[in-house]
């Protein structure tokens, strides 16, 4: 499994757990697509930092390191790395060094 493809199952793993947590007609739509921030996004700012620190979490038992994505860097970067999955997926790559 390349290191894009774990990225994205811990981003997804993170979704479903939220899911779990959610009513069944609030359910959302797991994807590379999905929006995390913004305008249409499908989580609200608890349930966002909420997958934030699931995905620190999930990533540093995967690769071994810790991965930092509500600092001060993430924050302040244009555009912001958590839009959707695909942008939050590069942004992790990118701290991952690949």
């Amino acid at each position: 499994m390349s290191n894009k493809e774990a990225v994205e199952r811990i981003i997804f793993q993170a979704l479903e757990t939220l899911n779990k947590e959610r009513a069944s007609d609030e359910q959302i739509d797991v994807g590379p697509g999905t929006a995390l921030f913004g305008p249409d996004a499908s989580l609200n700012s608890l349930e966002l930092v909420s997958v934030m620190v699931d995905i620190e979490t999930l990533s540093a038992d995967e690769f071994g390191h810790p991965v930092s994505l509500t600092d001060d860097a993430a924050m302040e970067r244009d555009p912001v790395p958590f839009l959707n999955v695909s942008t939050l997926t590069a942004y992790i790559l990118e701290l991952l060094g690949d």
